[in-house]
């Protein structure tokens, strides 16, 4: 198993699976976020960061049963989110700047 977890059974197994991809998932975009020919190749890279961090706290707190987690996941979405909005303001701007 890659987490231990006390829930038996095909939603363990599931969780765990989950887990697996997860990370393979959050390597490749980081990957793609080291080597982003492109700024707007890393904003989207570190929006794709932000939402695998989010869904592995949701299901780390399905593992855990803390429910602290599902309000830290809530807390780094809304921050996520007004990150990538400012992130695409910064891009037209400078695209705009660009163009003049």
């Amino acid at each position: 198993m890659i987490i231990e977890t006390t829930i038996g059974g095909i939603l363990g197994t599931a969780l765990s699976v989950t887990v697996l991809l997860l990370v393979v998932s959050f390597f490749a975009a980081a990957w793609r976020l080291f080597a982003g020919p492109t700024l707007a190749d890393r904003v989207v890279a570190l929006d794709l960061l932000s939402v695998l961090l989010i869904v592995f706290l949701v299901v780390f707190r399905m593992v855990s049963g803390a429910n602290a987690y599902v309000y830290v996941a809530i807390g780094l979405a809304l921050i996520s989110f007004l990150a990538t909005v400012a992130f695409a303001h910064y891009i037209e701007r400078a695209q705009g700047d660009s163009d003049e």
